[in-house]
């Protein structure tokens, strides 16, 4: 097939709702890192991400009793279904352990590298092509999240090195399971369907990893944590990455992922009112690098014209 042929929506630009849409979803994902951190005192990282995927799973299945959407239908997704489910665990296996290697601020600068891997893997097996402007985008996004959350020291030590490198891996996993979504089969199946799999799936792997681990629960978790786990279960595992894979399936996977470069900036703004850590100039520059980034990403092709029949 010809790049036209598979990915029609590669050229489309992001319609109005499809940007706020992305705006919400970039907020709460930048919330969900403080949630993550709130309620690490009572149940450690990997039995919050088993938790939240058990969690989520009776969410998508009301969702989709609730749409008439049928989640055990046989449809020729069960391959691509169960590929996604095994990136999408191994994901934030990576992602977790890296965190217990390196430091927070490193974390999140190296987990988004993810939009450069979907720009990759969109070039290469979803007929999306960028142009110089966008790669250039990206670029200026990615250098703004590094300014504002600023890169630590260079003395880093091996196992420092090696938690970057997981976070990395995580990143390019997350890049992976976007490009599956969109390019198999599952990009014509019900997102909730979509998600399902990857949500079922990765109970077993995030479980069996909590056990490696080590990890247990000390105490009964308190109301703030049970309460923050809820928020990371319903609506961010539920809810909002439901309406991502939505996305995915209509517009440029690539436009999308950019817009990802966000969410580590509502994360330093939510740590600013709810933690109470500081906001620097630097913030305010890398903010603009960001937004200049997405422009570039996101400005319509001149020499595409636009279709007077997409309105959303």
């Amino acid at each position: 097939m010809s790049p036209n042929q598979v990915m029609p929506s590669a050229g489309r630009p992001l319609s109005p709702v499809a940007v706020a849409l992305m705006l919400m979803l970039c907020l709460s994902w930048g919330f969900n890192q403080i949630a993550v951190k709130l309620a690490l005192p009572d149940i450690p990282p990997m039995l919050q991400a088993t938790i939240r995927s058990a969690g989520a799973l009776p969410v998508l299945l009301l969702i989709a009793w609730l749409r008439g959407v049928k989640m055990f239908e046989r449809d020729g997704t069960l391959v691509a279904g169960l590929f996604a489910g095994v990136l999408f665990g191994f994901e934030f296996v990576l992602i977790y352990r890296g965190l217990l290697l390196t430091s927070a601020s490193r974390a999140v600068v190296f987990l988004y590298t993810a939009p450069f891997f979907v720009a990759l893997g969109s070039y290469q097996y979803l007929g999306e092509r960028l142009r110089p402007s966008q790669w250039g985008g990206l670029a200026l996004s990615f250098a703004g999240v590094a300014l504002a959350i600023g890169v630590p020291q260079a003395d880093v030590d091996a196992n420092v090195l090696l938690g970057d490198l997981m976070i990395i891996g995580g990143g390019a996993l997350w890049a992976a399971t976007t490009v599956v979504a969109k390019g198999t089969a599952l990009r014509f199946a019900p997102p909730e369907k979509v998600l399902g799999y990857q949500v079922a799936v990765s109970i077993p792997i995030l479980t069996f990893a909590a056990w490696i681990s080590g990890e247990s629960l000390a105490r009964i978790p308190g109301p703030l944590a049970l309460s923050l786990l809820a928020y990371q279960a319903i609506w961010v595992v539920g809810l909002t990455f439901l309406l991502w894979f939505g996305l995915v399936q209509t517009y440029s996977a690539s436009k999308l992922s950019a817009f990802t470069f966000i969410t580590p900036l509502f994360g330093v703004v939510a740590s600013y009112f709810i933690m109470h850590d500081t906001l620097t100039l630097a913030f305010g520059a890398a903010a603009l690098l960001v937004i200049a980034g997405l422009y570039l990403v996101n400005k319509p092709d001149p020499k595409i014209a636009p279709d007077p029949n997409v309105l959303a």
